[in-house]
């Protein structure tokens, strides 16, 4: 559930009676730590001790918790180690930062370079927020210097408020002193020009600077409320400031921080942000007193039990993910703890790691694959590089976009560590003549070919895991061919690093504290922005084959998933993460799991899909303003994305396509938007959709994939409720939800309505009803409602206890239907659905099953049978999907 000002603490507390008796067991919420004004979503926290106030604030959470507790309701909280955002004042930390430099006594909670490349940038922050050119913007007035009595002094510009270091008020202070003959104005001036200066970091000066500056703030603000010539004259003197550019300028010169143009971020930025996001600043939270300071509320309601578990979000941002899954493992030996983790195809959860799982991106990019069909890869293939012109495989396309993103949007997190790889070959002789150049290109192009997001090295290791080493290995050989212009000793020498097969020389190489070691951690934390930004927010709105394919964790270049395989899966998730989230729809995936269960069809049907595209692409060529206004390949994404989510408005679909466009950067970016293409684009859409011709063709094309694309719905439910883990239902998606990538899947959920068809199921509706009010999403819920109910009696089975067997169908559709049993002593199921549904086109012949022996009873028709062969026609004749029960041995 997604918390925001118009859906806080009150209105999910309302909702609670409807979730318990669906059969929810935890309501998992966004996060609710206080976050930036107007967030819509909790990750940009600005302060980790109190309750998000735009949420109800503390009394509305207490009134959300016992609402919680007297419906029966656990409690999973999502947390955000990573970061903090820095957008305004309500950060004390950072405030205290900006104004206090590296003499604040929060310095070290924020993942900061105080001595980077740049001379300039030494000790002081970088603050990329200006609009243009710094001046530019001072010249022409944007800047200003503000004064209260009770607040004092502070820089602003526009929705900006940042702090005035107090020794750099000693001019403005001392004038005034001038102004107003006052000896005490006088003394104060001169005592904030003896402030310890902000480089003087040892702890006597620490504390003498801020014991000094808070007693002389306290002063100035009693004689400026006592002494009204003093208020007078220190606001006449900030006007004086803000009238002469060069008083002003000289003022700014002597803050701990920098202010400058947005698009200095991408290549010199001095702190380590949320991927490319510079409010969003990267905490280190593998300091004890910084992980204590960030946790104390979460830790606080894990012990008394207001909250069971949190989610971790992005884990692969941290120094050492593991050592913090361990801290907090101990502080919290009870909680259900599952990190946001994007496996690759063939990459496996460190075992090391004290968690139950991944929150099941891997598992929803498994079910989602299994209702593609391998035989339309081919045709698929052809069609997408006939309508896009795009030729270039997936794999080449992976590496073309991190090398983009790593150049343009990273390039400050690569510069800052080719100066740590600098500093490793001064050390060691045999390397020391490579330029600096040379060792940010082997960066970078080792981080292109990077096949996972990230290695898991931690400060002290000696070896790496036997899969981290494979990655290591597979991203050296590649960079290696790829750059053969490059030395290829250096190549050599960046793996024996990465691999820990180079120590630091002399004594101290094996404290985690050298360069070489730093190199490695800190590479760690560039594949994975490098990764998420390049392949997920790049390639994927590029490679635009068969778009249900594109999903976080997913690998589009793999044509979905063979039943053997998912099987394989299954088994191994009951045997090492029986407890693991399993997802289907996020608040992060691209498109909904009712979206993808219709565009898997697509799979099935390469030649009428072909038809239908070749035909609309014509008929909306008159829409076009130029040949390539816009590209042919996001008119192939914009079908694509009406059939998966049809009937789709106007606004939405401008609106989707609009990110799409922006997250390509072929032509247009979010830091580059391109107008007359947009433009362009906006206009064909909203024409095309204006079109009945065009319009009537489509829902002529869905309308025959509707009833299917539900029953891919239903087989892709039922699996999630029924494998080997904890199935997560996303808000609203208890009914058909056809929603697109966010903000389209965070519009408001009407619980109401859902409430209502909940409450007409439990009053006995029959299953013919049930199916005949199928548009407004009756079966779906029905199937969720009777699966959680049938988990509730039987949790052994579904259980970490339960076993998880594969059931082979037999017969000429076998391929057709996908089953397995999950068995415990006190109970036993079974679960079948259909795949390919197209293809069987409901004609199962004599296909069967062999069910177990003893009587068994289908928990969502009702019918009872007896164990033996059973047909699969007969299963699911009366509902699409079956979970049968056991009733008796």
């Amino acid at each position: 559930m997604q918390l925001h000002a118009g859906f806080g603490f009150d209105q999910a507390a309302e909702i609670a009676p409807y979730l318990a008796e669906l059969g929810v067991s935890h309501l998992y919420s966004s996060p609710y730590l206080q976050a930036a004004s107007g967030s819509t979503h909790g990750y940009d926290v600005i302060d980790h001790r109190r309750v998000n106030s735009e949420l109800g604030g503390e009394a509305a959470h207490g009134r959300f918790c016992r609402a919680l507790g007297e419906a029966g309701l656990g409690q999973v909280l999502d947390i955000v180690p990573n970061h903090m955002a820095i957008t305004e004042r309500g950060n004390a930390w950072w405030w205290d930062v900006l104004e206090n430099g590296p003499a604040s006594r929060y310095a070290s909670y924020f993942d900061v370079d105080w001595d980077p490349p740049q001379a300039r940038l030494r000790n002081t922050v970088l603050l990329p927020i200006l609009g243009d050119h710094y001046g530019r913007v001072l010249e022409a007035g944007e800047i200003s210097l503000w004064y209260d009595v009770e607040e004092g002094f502070e820089i602003r510009y526009f929705e900006h408020r940042l702090p005035v270091a107090p020794p750099s008020l000693d001019t403005l202070i001392g004038r005034a002193a001038d102004r107003t003959g006052c000896d005490d104005l006088a003394f104060l001036a001169d005592a904030l020009a003896r402030l310890p200066k902000a480089t003087a970091t040892d702890r006597e000066s620490s504390v003498r600077r801020h014991r000094d500056k808070e007693v002389l703030r306290g002063q100035l603000a009693r004689l400026a409320r006592e002494e009204p010539g003093v208020a007078a004259a220190l606001a006449e003197e900030v006007a004086a400031v803000n009238a002469d550019v060069d008083r002003l300028d000289e003022l700014l010169q002597r803050q701990n921080y920098q202010l400058a143009f947005w698009r200095r971020a991408g290549r010199e930025l001095d702190y380590r942000r949320f991927f490319d996001v510079h409010t969003l600043i990267g905490l280190r939270v593998e300091d004890e007193r910084v992980f204590l300071d960030t946790h104390a509320r979460i830790l606080d309601w894990l012990r008394r039990g207001v909250l069971d578990g949190v989610r971790i979000d992005h884990p692969d941002g941290l120094y050492d993910p593991g050592g913090y899954l361990e801290r907090l493992r101990r502080e919290a030996p009870a909680a259900w703890i599952v990190v946001e983790k994007i496996l690759e195809p063939g990459e496996r959860l460190p075992d090391s790691w004290p968690v139950a799982g991944t929150t099941g991106y891997d598992f929803l990019t498994r079910a989602t694959g299994l209702f593609v069909d391998p035989a339309g890869e081919a045709p698929l293939t052809e069609l997408f590089q006939e309508m896009s012109g795009l030729t270039t495989p997936w794999p080449d396309l992976v590496v073309e976009k991190k090398h983009l993103v790593l150049d343009q949007l990273l390039a400050s997190d690569v510069n800052r560590l080719a100066e740590v790889f600098l500093a490793v070959c001064e050390r060691h002789r045999r390397y020391r003549d490579y330029t600096r150049h040379e060792l940010r290109q082997a960066l970078r192009e080792v981080a292109a070919c990077f096949p996972v997001y990230r290695t898991y090295a931690r400060p002290g290791d000696r070896r790496l895991s036997e899969q981290d080493r494979h990655a290591v290995d597979t991203a050296i050989a590649a960079a290696s061919e790829r750059r053969g212009d490059l030395d290829p000793g250096l190549f050599e020498l960046l793996g024996r690093l990465l691999r820990l097969e180079l120590r630091a020389p002399g004594p101290g190489a094996d404290s985690g504290h050298d360069v070489e070691s730093e190199l490695v951690l800190r590479f760690q934390q560039l594949t994975g922005p490098a990764m998420a930004k390049g392949v997920e927010d790049t390639a994927f709105y590029n490679f635009n084959r068969l778009v249900a394919l594109n999903e976080v964790g997913g690998d589009p270049g793999c044509f979905g998933i063979s039943p053997e395989d998912f099987h394989a899966a299954c088994a191994e998730a009951a045997e090492r993460w029986p407890e693991a989230m399993l997802a289907t729809s996020t608040h992060d995936t691209k498109r909904s799991e009712d979206v993808r269960a219709r565009l898997a069809l697509l799979s099935e049907m390469p030649a009428a899909w072909g038809e239908a595209v070749r035909r609309w692409a014509a008929s909306n060529e008159c829409h076009r303003r130029g040949p390539n206004l816009p590209d042919a390949n996001i008119e192939y994404l914009f079908y694509q994305v009406l059939v998966g989510a049809w009937p789709l408005p106007a606004d939405r679909a401008w609106s989707y396509l609009e990110k799409a466009a922006r997250e390509a950067k072929a032509h247009t970016s979010w830091t580059s938007p391109d107008t007359a293409y947009e433009e362009a684009l906006r206009d064909f859409v909203q024409a095309a959709l204006a079109d009945p011709v065009f319009t009537d063709d489509v829902a002529a094309f869905v309308a025959p994939l509707v009833a299917p694309g539900r029953v891919n719905s239903l087989g892709q439910t039922l699996l999630k409720l029924a494998a080997p883990g904890v199935p997560d239902l996303y808000q609203g998606s208890e009914l058909w939800d056809l929603s697109l990538v966010d903000p389209d899947n965070r519009r408001p959920v009407d619980y109401e309505r859902r409430r209502g068809l909940l409450a007409e199921l439990a009053g006995g509706l029959s299953l013919e009803e049930i199916l005949a009010r199928s548009d407004e999403g009756l079966p779906k819920l029905w199937l969720i409602r009777q699966v959680l109910a049938l988990r509730c009696r039987l949790p052994e089975a579904f259980g970490p206890a339960g076993s998880y067997e594969p059931l082979a169908a037999r017969g000429s559709r076998a391929s057709h239907c996908f089953a397995f049993a999950r068995s415990a002593p006190s109970g036993q199921v079974v679960a079948v659905l259909p795949r390919l549904v197209l293809g069987l086109a409901g004609d199962w012949g004599e296909t069967a099953l062999d069910l177990p022996a003893g009587r068994w009873r289908d928990e969502l028709t009702g019918d009872e049978r007896e164990g033996g062969a059973a047909r699969i026609s007969d299963l699911l004749g009366r509902f699409p999907v079956a979970l049968l029960a056991r009733l008796s041995r």
